[in-house]
């Protein structure tokens, strides 16, 4: 491919799902890959609608549905599961919360249910006794991100070029690699998660570490991810150290186990103060999970704006680049959605929904 319609920076489950959505509207696609490895490595692979607001809910259940349309051509390595997420409730104000979320999620079509304590107990009887209830979201699923990217960068292989390289500069429509070779396209993507603001220096993301731990395989002990249902003010949003309890089943039968957040470290080692926060959170869940054995604990990076939305938007100062970045936690699941959105904003297309809310303005220009 000496002439590419598109260099995509970055081969993570964003870059990859865009390289394939443009390769689909007829666009010859040139993938850099650094070989690094980014949060699409590291992290959960959960496939969630999310509610917590307007745009977060259209993006995630739109992308979430056309996972699900992708389900049956994955090959079986992708580890894609119909799961569906419990969220928890621990308290009866929990419950008054899982009615409210019912309610939302309901007015925009996503299938759900109100769980009673008994109904939790049977859905997932490795529950400690005396919770509330829970919200079932029978759509949600999980994958193991690092084989989707691969098999979506696969797919259109006459029209998809990966090559490994690292891009130490853009210059209008020309990327410098570090060995020294430039290439060119009449339109570049920016893909890269974190390390975009290496590139564009004033990008509005932080680092956001979060630890998780797997343990050995325990078929049949679990069958739905689980949340807590304050997991969105105990992590999602704060400022300071935190933990929520996140647990969800492989298809190998190993439990991952999360989550935490830290804001402003790029420190990758394990901080085992935290890591205990964690495991005595998911603990006060689940008892048994005290007994498991946990066979690898490891850290990575969210890529996190002040709003946590992603940014999907043609960089003002150069007109052949545009931004898929900042998507914090939900990369995996929002990589279909947001793949859609660049294709319909790179090749002149309606979106596929408002995409204002996403655009690089609403912080009033770079830091």
């Amino acid at each position: 491919m000496q002439d590419p319609d598109v260099i995509v920076i970055g081969a993570g489950i964003i870059g990859a799902a865009c390289a394939h959505a443009l390769a689909r509207a007829g666009q010859r696609v040139l993938v850099i890959d650094s070989g690094v490895g980014g949060a699409t490595h590291a992290g959960m692979g959960h496939l969630v609608v999310m509610d917590d607001n307007a745009a977060e809910m259209a993006l995630s259940k739109y992308s979430v549905e056309a996972w699900r349309a992708l389900a049956p051509r994955m090959p079986t390595d992708c580890a894609y599961s119909h799961c569906g997420t419990l969220w928890i409730a621990d308290n009866p104000q929990e419950m008054a919360g899982a009615e409210d979320k019912r309610a939302r999620l309901l007015q925009q079509g996503v299938e759900c249910s109100l769980l009673t304590p008994a109904e939790l107990a049977s859905a997932e009887p490795g529950l400690r006794s005396g919770l509330a209830g829970g919200l079932l979201v029978p759509g949600d699923g999980t994958v193991y991100a690092p084989n989707a990217a691969t098999w979506l960068l696969s797919l259109l292989p006459e029209k998809v070029r990966v090559q490994r390289g690292i891009v130490t500069r853009i210059d209008g429509n020309t990327v410098l690699l570090e060995d020294g070779s430039r290439l060119s396209a009449p339109q570049l993507l920016l893909a890269t998660g974190l390390q975009a603001t290496t590139l564009v220096p004033g990008l509005p993301m932080r680092p956001k570490k979060g630890h998780l731990v797997i343990t050995d395989r325990y078929p049949g002990a679990l069958q739905h991810q689980l949340v807590e249902l304050s997991y969105i003010t105990t992590a999602h949003h704060s400022e300071g150290p935190s933990v929520a309890f996140n647990l969800q089943p492989r298809p190998t039968g190993q439990l991952l186990i999360g989550s935490s957040r830290q804001f402003d470290t790029r420190d990758r080692s394990v901080e085992h103060d935290m890591l205990a926060r964690m495991l005595q959170r998911a603990i006060s869940y689940m008892p048994g999970i005290a007994d498991l054995n946990a066979i690898r604990s490891w850290t990575g990076f969210r890529p996190a704006t002040p709003d946590s939305l992603p940014i999907l938007d043609r960089y003002p100062d150069n007109e052949h680049l545009w931004l898929a970045v900042g998507h914090e936690g939900l990369g995996v699941t929002t990589a279909t959605g947001t793949a859609d959105i660049m294709v319909a904003l790179m090749t002149g297309a309606a979106p596929p929904m408002d995409v204002a809310p996403f655009s690089l303005a609403r912080f009033g220009g770079l830091q």
